[in-house]
């Protein structure tokens, strides 16, 4: 049976919530619930990572309730149902045919489980500023007990001390006796879901016309549009703010209420006729799902120019399958290769959001195949051989399909091997062809807009994407064309099933380890030639050797460069030129981690900002063997710098780690190298997930600093955690850490949304 129904009634229609009656039906789900729940609940309640799976950014996901079945599971045989909020089912009741139960309702006699949590935090309060007892577990490693109201007290029973909301500070009495009042009510819902205005339903209705036109070209080519930005929060030219939309499938067209084709891939045969709508994205913005895409009228005439001007002809529309999925240079291929590629590059940042910081919301197997910060540049279409010569297009295509179509668990090893002599044999063709073109000189490099910088800092299980080059010259770069930047985005995001199972998701993981050969291989052509033997030496050490001979395909180690490079240190030579050359489309210039003279801050900031910056510049780009408190941070650190305005000035300070090699998805251990670690700060909010906060004034920044280059253990730096330090306990924890949202709203308000806290340490 269809899911029918209207987007902007839809929350409206949660099955088995009644409205009350009498004092409490004053208390609204809009007005005085949902608020809470942003303020105190989403920062864990939200994705598939929240704990289990109750998501509370919207009445849909309350009324749905709690699931013990465990999302990322990367040893299951068989893949997992698939539990999208919004997607794969709507109503209470719908979703307790998938197993969820509420946590809303009264259970005879005994309160709702949610009231009953609530209390059971409520009355074992913490310890204000104190680390928080070692028996509560926390971060992503904790068990996901997942009490359903039958076995609450024995949850109770085995973790006094762990009630809602779990392990930081909590509710407020007003907001406690707010949620009771609610609860014991029969929690009544009264919200509506969100509508577009009349200025952007117009908007809708033009892009719908554009995607839904007639003609098996305009099919096709709608067709690689929605894969493409599916999974986009779109925002329209003078929208409202925070108005957010996406792509769908629907089976009913423009002007009909929206009939969704729910299935577990957007490149999955619909089974019927599709008409592409945008509807609104419904429940509370959270950052780490949240990767932007802009609509325009300038938008919709450069998609006109790129896939419409020319004359190129579809004689036939392509079907779907595992086929269609794993090669969609084959599956697209009568699109010009120029146009798909132009349009990946002018938004580059969020295509490559899409596959590094995404909607999956945990990815430690997937970023262990990536450096910990690295830069991301982009070959200009008019020297990519695959965009330019046809016959080069015509042998390449073939070798270009991804595993990940096959979930066999008993072929994994086979399909691998097969998909892995493909793509080598792809890197031959690509080495043996480029030699024969003139040396690849800056002109190589594409600089059409900001998008051609890009920054990516990984956080052990998760990372961020931004423009700019920020922090020092990193120890690797990846050059990506356009078969490289398409297959990433499609092995990645398009193809990839977080509910799959483990064959699915080790072919995936293992191919993203190529891939990143791929990209640094690409970038080491750029190098000297005599040079790129010692890049590959110092990138692929000890175990990564090893890698090399069985899986990578030999490098061009014989033909040169055409850029002229100090001899000595190529790769910090390309760099300053990089800076030089591009300065103009940095977006965010870097004199803090690459001071280049006696100033180490940005220009324009007030005095005391800049003291504090020219301090903070001590601690970055120095190794932990010489800066000891290295060892003692967490991956993404948040500096909370208050200015005599009251204002915050945020930083984020972000550990890098290094490792001998990052050629495996496991045995990350063994494989580290602590020394080696740096610290990279920079003004703004770079991880979705802070890891820990400290709130000092911008007079004390220096002290703060000075304190930190005395820390020779454990117990010093705990030290600074007492005098600056946010623990999860700090009586204003929420204040701080919605501060970093408010910090997004002020500086980039399209990017604002509520930050994770379930990677948050107890220091």
């Amino acid at each position: 049976m269809s899911l029918r129904f209207i987007v902007s009634a839809a929350l409206a229609l949660i099955a088995g919530s009644a409205y009350a009656e009498g004092p409490a039906a004053a208390i609204s789900y809009t007005r005085d619930i949902q608020p809470i729940f942003t303020e105190k609940c989403v920062a864990c309640h939200a994705c598939y990572d929240s704990a289990c799976q109750l998501n509370l950014g919207s009445a849909e996901g309350a009324a749905r309730g709690a699931s013990k079945m465990p999302v990322y599971d990367g040893e299951r045989s068989q893949a997992a149902p698939t539990t999208r909020l919004f997607y794969d089912a709507f109503g209470k009741q719908a979703w307790q045919q998938k197993g969820f139960y509420s946590v809303l309702d009264a259970q005879g006699s005994q309160a709702a489980l949610m009231a009953r949590m609530l209390e059971l935090g409520h009355n074992a309060p913490l310890q204000a500023s104190a680390k928080l007892p070692d028996e509560i577990a926390l971060g992503l490693n904790r068990a996901n007990m997942c009490a359903t109201p039958a076995e609450f007290n024995a949850y109770a029973g085995a973790h006094p001390k762990e009630g809602m909301p779990l392990a930081v500070t909590g509710l407020t009495d007003q907001q406690y006796q707010t949620l009771q009042r609610w609860l014991a009510s029969g929690a009544p819902i009264d919200e509506q879901g969100l509508a577009p205005s009349a200025r952007e339903a117009l908007q809708i209705q033009q892009w719908e016309n554009l995607f839904n036109q007639p003609g098996a070209r305009e099919s096709l080519v709608a067709r690689w549009l929605f894969e493409h930005l599916y999974l986009a929060h779109i925002y329209f030219q003078n929208g409202e703010p925070g108005h957010f939309f996406q792509w769908v499938r629907s089976r009913t067209p423009s002007g009909q209420p929206i009939d969704l084709i729910a299935t577990r891939r957007p490149n999955d045969d619909p089974g019927t006729r599709v008409y592409y709508r945008l509807w609104p994205v419904q429940g509370v913005i959270v950052h780490k799902t949240h990767i932007t895409y802009p609509f325009s009228a300038a938008k919709m005439a450069r998609i006109k120019q790129l896939f419409y001007a020319g004359d190129w002809q579809v004689t036939a529309l392509p079907g779907y399958g595992p086929g269609r999925r794993a090669n969609p240079f084959e599956t697209f291929e009568a699109i010009p290769a120029r146009a798909r590629y132009q349009f990946m590059l002018d938004n580059a940042e969020y295509f490559v959001r899409t596959f590094i910081r995404g909607p999956v919301c945990r990815g430690q197997i997937a970023t262990d195949v990536i450096r910990d910060n690295f830069w991301t540049l982009f070959q200009d279409p008019d020297h990519d051989l695959y965009i330019t010569d046809a016959r080069y297009r015509g042998q390449a295509t073939p070798l270009l399909a991804m595993p990940g179509q096959n979930d066999d668990v008993g072929s994994v090893l086979g399909v691998w091997l097969s998909y892995r002599d493909r793509r080598n044999r792809y890197e031959a063709l690509r080495r043996d062809s480029y030699a024969d073109l003139p040396p690849p000189g800056w002109s190589t490099l594409w600089a059409g807009n900001d998008n051609a910088l890009l920054s990516i800092f990984r956080h052990f299980d998760s990372a961020s994407v931004t423009k700019g080059l920020i922090g020092e010259v990193p120890q690797t770069m990846w050059l990506f064309d356009y078969p490289l930047l398409e297959r990433t985005y499609y092995q990645l995001a398009v193809n990839f099933d977080v509910f799959g199972n483990v064959a699915h998701q080790a072919q995936t993981r293992l191919y993203f380890d190529l891939i990143r050969n791929g990209a640094e291989q690409n970038f080491l052509r750029l190098m000297p030639a005599d040079s790129r033997e010692d890049f590959l030496d110092d990138w692929y050490q000890n175990s990564g050797k090893l890698k090399m001979w069985l899986d990578y395909e030999a490098i061009d180690d014989d033909k040169p460069t055409g850029l002229h490079l100090d001899e000595k240190h190529p790769k910090r030579d390309f760099a300053r030129q990089l800076l030089t050359r591009y300065a103009a489309l940095n977006a965010n210039p870097d004199p803090i981690n690459r001071c280049s003279g006696a100033y180490c801050s940005r220009d324009g900031i007030e005095p005391a900002l800049q003291d504090a910056e020219q301090a903070l510049s001590r601690v970055t780009s120095r190794p932990a063997a010489g800066l000891k408190v290295i060892e003692q941070l967490p991956e993404a650190t948040m500096l909370l710098v208050e200015t005599a305005s009251g204002r915050h000035q945020v930083y984020s300070l972000l550990r890098n780690r290094a490792h001998s090699n990052v050629a495996f998805l496991l045995g990350e251990a063994y494989r580290y190298q602590p020394g080696l670690d740096t610290l990279t700060v920079y003004p703004g909010v770079l991880s979705s997930y802070p890891n820990f906060m400290f709130a000092l004034k911008a007079r004390e920044v220096p002290e703060f600093v000075a304190e930190l280059e005395q820390v020779t253990d454990a117990a010093g730096f705990e030290k600074i955690v007492d005098h600056w330090g946010v623990r999860r306990s700090h009586p204003q924890f929420w204040q701080y850490f919605h501060d970093l949202s408010q910090y997004l709203r002020e500086t980039t308000p399209v990017e604002e949304g509520v930050l994770d806290m379930n990677r948050y340490e107890n220091l």
